[in-house]
């Protein structure tokens, strides 16, 4: 027997905003690590544009996510379109300024993973979530042993 509240939970996940979680634990959105970054007015800016989307964008921050030496992290995590067409979280790294603030909306703006291309320099800021990196180092290590 089906649950009635589980059709509402797979609806709910349809109609799921793009979302941008942003990091802002020990390194990232540390003004002393990264003096240069005005990391609120970047998450001003990322929240001003979630609240004039429509509900198409959402933005939360997260403690650590891990990969500290490419501060400032924020995974673009597709909408429930983006993941029907087989987006999946994307990790940005070095999100630093306003010329990758700016890249980063645009490419959200337009849909985000699985819905629209990022732009080439975005996609430079790519980088592996760290279950990815951590597999890497051990393949890497298993090749060095052979």
């Amino acid at each position: 027997m089906t649950r009635p509240d589980s059709r509402i939970r797979v609806g709910a996940a349809r109609e799921r905003p793009c979302t941008l979680v942003v990091c802002r634990g020990c390194c990232c959105g540390n003004p002393r690590k990264l003096p240069g970054t005005d990391h609120e007015w970047q998450l001003a800016r990322l929240r001003a544009a979630a609240a004039e989307s429509g509900g198409r964008l959402a933005v939360r921050t997260s403690e650590c996510l891990g990969p500290c030496g490419q501060a400032n992290i924020v995974v673009v995590q597709p909408s429930g379109e983006g993941r029907r067409r087989g987006g999946r979280a994307t990790w940005i790294g070095w999100a630093l300024g306003d010329d990758s603030t700016d890249d980063i909306l645009s490419w959200v703006t337009a849909g985000g993973p699985g819905v629209a291309a990022p732009s080439p320099a975005l996609e430079l800021q790519f980088v592996p979530t760290p279950g990815e990196a951590q597999a890497r180092t051990r393949a890497r290590g298993r090749r060095a042993r052979r």
